[in-house]
């Protein structure tokens, strides 16, 4: 199979590949560079599981094809990690149970992550409707939006 030369920052980290064309991203970062926190979940772009940041925006990495993301920034939900320390959005998710099965949690982080770096005060039904392209089967919503609500205080701490 042809190959494209596809190079990316990933986490921080300049990534130099080649690319079968029809390959994925989700499987890219997955089975070629061991980002596993990345799930697939449907292959259908409902579910949200596979969710990652490209330039800055929330994507459905199983919807975008890796030699797209060519001279592009990807950032995973490995690299929210800084210095072996939670980014605060992960912390929250943590301390508030926004998570039971955990399966949908990356997604809903990186989700979040990116509803959070968009300085808006968004309220519950606000998160609930950009939420909306993720999909939890376990939790009922109630604990995820409790832990965006704490994660956005604890954001705000961290700036001040």
């Amino acid at each position: 199979m042809e190959t494209m030369r596809t190079t990316f920052r990933v986490n921080g980290k300049d990534v130099e590949l080649d690319v079968e064309p029809r390959r994925l991203l989700v499987s890219v970062l997955r089975e070629e560079l061991g980002l596993t926190g990345t799930h697939i979940g449907c292959d259908t772009a409902n579910c949200g599981a596979c969710a990652a940041g490209v330039d800055g925006k929330a994507i459905k990495s199983c919807t975008m094809l890796a030699v797209q993301a060519d001279g592009k920034d990807i950032i995973t939900i490995e690299g929210l990690t800084k210095d072996g320390a939670l980014h605060p959005v992960q912390r929250a998710f943590l301390e508030k149970h926004g998570l039971q099965c955990g399966f949908c949690t990356p997604g809903m982080i990186m989700m979040s992550y990116w509803l959070l770096n968009q300085n808006r005060d968004l309220d519950d039904e606000e998160i609930k409707k950009r939420l909306s392209g993720n999909l939890c089967r376990c939790t009922g919503y109630h604990d995820i939006v409790a832990s965006i609500r704490y994660a956005e205080g604890l954001i705000r701490e961290e700036r001040e």
